[in-house]
């Protein structure tokens, strides 16, 4: 009976999480996306794309910055839970925001250091050094609030999560719509440097809020038992496996950003054109055909916890349960979202872009949306399974796949070679992840 009623209540408190978290996901993408409208149209496709690729290389630094701490200090905590070790989550908790610390300080020198780099060699003076010292500030925060995340993830507190996620997004859009209209940006360097510095304000702040709600929690938890060096084996076993091959995977996927507006140029296409057809792309096409995945989002994110816990407690057939029942509602939920933006792609386009020519790219672009989502489901129960590293090499090798295409097929088939690109690499992604997930 007892078995029974806790399996009850973790099914309940799953979904109760679940709609929590979709219910945030879904203000903060109506937000974002609102802004990013608001941005896009503002800006102009060209800097958007400007934008796209100096934000991709930001996502490196940021991996590093990362190094796979947050998802260590998900997976240790929830298996002290699941173990009756209580004691040992302050301990956890602590080591993992020094190593946070750490990896997002060395991060932020690392980008300061390559900006001149950044901007002459691979940007080709688009943007001065400027946009990357400001962006560098942000990186221990978002490090360390990732590791805060982590921890309100594994004792299921994610309405703690959920309200600073709320909270710093409307930060960010208050202080990049101050910057650009207190000093009227009149150039492309100008504007990233607002959007930038807009970004990191709302990444401090926001650190602040959750390091300020993890101590009133930390008050409740009891002294730790570990011994340092034992935690600290523990973590980086971990970590460093997810942290080594995320470099992989985050340099390979800026390496492919930087890549095909070259490619584009290859092709026949000016710096312009090439910069606004992939601002086109990434920063309005694939925002639209990705909203309703914050549904996907929501849920797929709690699997990670609820994966580590079946697991520890080798509950096979809970394990069994919750696959079929994700695959049965994200392959319905992706076919009905297809058809949406297929029926609505000219009405879509023209309403929040007023960009005729974008209807096209919504609809060649949306039966990717099947494979995207399932990809997403399956990647949080593999890393849920303790099977990440497997899910990185993945990673790895579509980025690969994609980045010998990029060099090969895009300044041959150019816009639809980036079309056909995508399609290889999300399908290649989807069908390598589901392999694995058979294998487990």
């Amino acid at each position: 009976m007892n078995i029974v009623g806790d399996n009850l209540r973790k099914k309940s408190l799953f979904f109760i999480n679940g709609i929590l978290l979709t219910f945030t996901s879904l203000i903060l993408r109506l937000i974002g996306m609102s802004f990013s409208i608001y941005i896009s149209n503002k800006i102009g496709s060209k800097a958007t794309g400007v934008f796209e690729i100096v934000m991709s290389i930001y996502m490196f630094f940021v991996t590093f910055a990362l190094s796979g701490i947050n998802l260590a200090c998900t997976r240790v905590v929830t298996e002290d839970i699941a173990n009756g070790s209580n004691e040992n989550v302050k301990a956890t908790v602590k080591k993992c925001l020094l190593y946070s610390l750490f990896f997002g300080s060395i991060s932020s020198l690392a980008i300061c250091i390559l900006a001149p780099f950044l901007s002459n060699v691979i940007l080709h003076n688009q943007v001065s050094s400027l946009p990357f010292y400001a962006i560098s500030i942000s990186l221990p925060f978002v490090a360390m609030s990732s590791c805060i995340n982590g921890y309100f993830s594994a004792v299921r507190h994610v309405a703690k999560s959920a309200f600073v996620q709320i909270l710093e997004q409307i930060i960010k859009i208050f202080s990049i719509s101050f910057l650009i209209s207190r000093f009227m940006p009149s150039t492309v360097d100008f504007t990233i440097i607002s959007l930038v510095l807009g970004d990191s304000l709302s990444e401090i702040i926001s650190f602040l809020i959750l390091y300020f709600l993890y101590r009133l929690e930390k008050r409740k938890l009891i002294d730790y038992r570990y011994s340092p060096s034992k935690l600290s084996k523990k973590i980086l076993s971990i970590s460093m496996p997810v942290a080594i091959t995320s470099y992989i995977k985050s340099g390979l996927s800026s390496l492919k950003q930087i890549l095909i507006p070259i490619s584009l140029e290859k092709y026949g296409l000016g710096c312009s054109d090439a910069l606004s057809f992939y601002g086109m792309i990434n920063g309005m096409a694939f925002p639209v055909i990705l909203f309703p995945n914050l549904l996907i989002m929501a849920f797929s994110g709690l699997l990670i916890p609820e994966f580590s816990y079946s697991n520890a407690k080798n509950e096979k057939n809970r394990i069994k349960y919750m696959i079929t029942k994700a695959f049965k509602y994200t392959l319905i939920f992706s076919f009905i979202v297809v058809i949406i933006l297929v029926l609505f792609s000219k009405y879509i386009s023209k309403s929040l872009f007023n960009e005729v020519e974008l209807s096209k790219y919504i609809i060649y672009l949306a039966p990717l949306v099947i494979f995207m989502y399932l990809d997403n489901v399956i990647d949080s129960m593999l890393k849920g399974l303790n099977k990440q590293t497997k899910v990185m090499k993945i990673n790895i090798i579509d980025l690969l796949t994609t980045i010998f295409f990029i060099l090969f097929l895009l300044p041959v088939g150019g816009e639809i070679g980036y079309i056909i690109i995508l399609y290889i690499s999300e399908i290649l992604n989807c069908l390598l992840s589901l392999r694995a997930l058979l294998k487990t």
